[in-house]
């Protein structure tokens, strides 16, 4: 009987989509922040409308990545 092991390609391609979850999660409160403080500027509505889809990006970046994460631990590979 084989013992489950770890994929490491797919690991490292969670680790990847959690790393641009990470630095999503950085820029679109920034770029909310920015728009909020200055909403004279003519930029303001659609700095706000990049903030927010980067804010929901960072969110399915964040799922999408601990999915494939736990896919690499967990599933079994198909052999023939």
């Amino acid at each position: 009987m084989k013992t489950k092991k770890t994929d490491k390609e797919i690991l490292i391609n969670g680790l990847k989509k959690m790393g641009i979850s990470l630095f999503l999660m950085f820029l679109g409160p920034t770029l909310i922040y920015i728009a909020f403080s200055n909403q004279e500027k003519n930029l303001y509505i659609p700095i706000l409308i990049i903030g927010i889809i980067a804010c929901c990006t960072a969110i399915l970046f964040a799922f999408k990545g601990l999915n494939t994460i736990l896919d690499s631990m967990f599933k079994s590979k198909k052999t023939t």
